[in-house]
Order: structure tokens, then sequence, then C-alpha cells
């Protein structure tokens, strides 16, 4: 056993904490949209967003698709916190108030069911400590293998060294 290397997370928090990480580390289109990872939980995840003068499209508000990436990443960490490779299937979005340069958005995913392969998530998009910009659904499909390779297989077997033996 190689004990330079950094323990498996067998807490939830922990793993999702990890898996954040590591994700965050090649998520460069997220880093250059500015986006901030807020919060991170199994399941759940916080992530914000300036809008800047170059996402405010023709009507002085911020473009659409922006508002939309914002949610779609939100849904991605949430839905891969749990160290399974995870794409969405499908998603929704419902554009309810505009957003303006200098606002901060920020996308709150929360996991609505989790069964098999499929989950369904829920992301709200509001200014930030102010009104909801946006709502957004979507659909999440579990792939084969790990965001972190080999970590689940580590982790349960730190679980199963902890259990008791008869």
């Amino acid at each position: 056993m190689n004990h330079d290397a950094a323990p498996a997370p067998t807490d939830p928090q922990a793993l999702a904490e990890a898996v954040a990480a590591a994700m965050w580390a090649r998520d460069h289109a997220t880093q250059a949209l500015g986006m901030r990872l807020e919060a991170i939980a199994p399941g759940r995840a916080v992530l914000s967003m300036p809008v800047r003068r170059d996402m405010v499209n023709g009507h002085a508000i911020c473009h659409g698709g922006l508002i939309f990436t914002l949610a779609d990443s939100a849904f991605a960490y949430a839905c891969n916190s749990y160290n399974h490779n995870t794409v969405a299937s499908a998603c929704h979005i419902d554009f309810l108030a505009p957003a303006r340069e200098g606002d901060v958005l920020e996308a709150e995913a929360v996991e609505r069911s989790l069964a098999g392969r499929t989950g369904v998530y829920d992301i709200t998009v509001r200014v930030r400590g102010g009104r909801t910009v946006a709502l957004f659904r979507g659909k999440s499909y579990r792939l084969g293998g790990e965001v972190i390779a080999g970590l689940a297989h580590a982790a349960e077997a730190a679980q199963a060294a902890d259990r008791p033996r008869p």
C-alpha cells in the first residue's frame, strides 16, 4: 500500500469535494466565463458568474446562452458529485427576468431524483441576493467510469478495512 497517496474519501461530502476539485482543474469553459464554485455537496452545487460587458447582448441584458451555461455547469457539478461520469440527457430552461452587466448570478442545483443511471436536477439562477432570473431542469445519464478513476474502488476498500471482522 502506498502511504504517500492521499486517502480515498469515504465520507460523501469529502467525495463530492474531491470530485469537484478534479472537475474544476479540467473545466476550462467554466473558468473562462469567470464562474466560481461556491458550494458543493452530494447532489447539490452552487456556482456564481459575474455578468461582464462581453456577456451582454444587443438588448443590454445578459445573453440567455450564458445564463444557460451557468445553470448547466451547476447541474454538471451536482450530478457528478458521486464520482460517476454523468452527462446531460435533456434540459429545459425558462427565462424569467433579465440580468444586467455588473450583476453576479448564482445557480443553485438540487437533485430531485436519482434512480439507476438517471437523475433529475432543478437549477435556480438568481441575481445574488435578489430576483430569480431563470429556472432550469436537467435530466442526467450516468455513463460508465468515474470522474476520478479508481477512487470508488479505493473508498470501498477503505470502508471494508474499517468494518469489524467476525
